[in-house]
């Protein structure tokens, strides 16, 4: 049986690497949205501090909504605990902590990833090279993916890191879907133009998403069908009905081999069954916004109670 604090180390060292990969998915999606608008690009970027959390923190500090100052905070910022440089290198000294409950070549994978983006954002970054940088920071977390998929034992060990993965994972994929629904739309006349549609396209992008719905919908980008897509496709690997399906899965193989059920069971496997048991057009009757503030507030409980039920500290 795992000590709580290896479990606590291997739980965050995944949700930081995810965490990563998603606000490099977040920028890339702003930077993609901002294109089409001539003016307010500013709301964009607002938008994108709301889906990450981090708006509260970034109006401390700056006032100009603009690409270079939101793309560094989210970034470069090591005062925001949710940077890219700040999340690398809090998944990297959790793995340092856990380095015997990892294979050698899932370590050095993190090890390098951190070198290589610390070496690359140790200065602000042109907005020119934007692009390439987020290229780079999903490069070196699917090469982090790639080793660890590839070598890991599937015991009690990748059990907790994947539920790191899928936790983090479901999380944002449901604030970015949020944030689009309420802030993105500049007015509900723009429903349906092609302004939306290049936005809705974005977000897709932002998920890695964008290929894998034209095979589904056969490029009809309909925010109905968008949200469908995110929230309950079960085979889109982003999407939250597929990050609970692992949730669950990987805490029913925790239960098996300890031997012992907790509170995060009945959590997960009910959030699962409610995402399975639900139509698109219910959860918009009675309010997508509504649905996906109780989805988020309950995934936190769940990250909560697999720290209390299996002594993380």
């Amino acid at each position: 049986m795992l000590l709580g604090r290896t479990a606590n180390g291997l739980y965050w060292m995944n949700r930081y690497i995810e965490r990563a990969e998603n606000m490099a998915r977040l920028i890339d999606a702003g930077l993609r949205i901002a294109l089409t608008r001539t003016q307010n690009a500013s709301d964009e970027w607002n938008s994108v501090l709301l889906s990450a959390g981090a708006a509260g923190a970034f109006a401390e500090k700056h006032s100009d909504y603009n690409a270079e100052n939101v793309a560094d905070f989210l970034m470069r910022d090591m005062a925001n605990p949710s940077s890219v440089l700040a999340a690398m290198e809090t998944a990297r000294n959790n793995a340092r902590m856990v380095r015997t409950a990892l294979t050698r070549e899932t370590w050095e994978s993190i090890n390098e990833g951190w070198m290589s983006l610390k070496r690359m954002l140790a200065e602000p970054i042109d907005q020119r090279e934007l692009p390439t940088v987020l290229d780079a920071i999903k490069r070196e977390t699917a090469i982090i993916r790639g080793s660890f998929y590839g070598t890991m034992l599937r015991n009690e060990i990748f059990d907790f890191a994947q539920l790191g993965t899928y936790v983090e994972r479901a999380d944002n994929t449901a604030r970015i879907l949020d944030v689009k629904y309420y802030v993105l739309l500049p007015s509900i006349s723009w429903v349906g133009s092609s302004l939306d549609n290049y936005q809705w396209e974005s977000i897709l992008r932002s998920v890695a998403a964008h290929r894998s719905y034209r095979w589904v919908y056969e490029a009809d980008y309909r925010p109905t069908s968008i949200a469908e897509y995110l929230i309950l496709n079960v085979r889109m690997p982003r999407s939250l009905t597929f990050s609970y399906r692992f949730i669950a899965e990987h805490l029913r193989f925790l239960a098996d081999d300890y031997s012992a059920r907790h509170p995060s069971h009945e959590i997960a496997e009910r959030t699962y069954a409610r995402l399975r048991g639900t139509q698109i057009g219910d959860i918009l009757e009675s309010g997508l916004h509504e649905f996906l503030a109780d989805f988020i507030t309950e995934n936190n409980r769940l990250g909560e109670q697999v720290a209390q039920d299996f002594g993380f500290h």
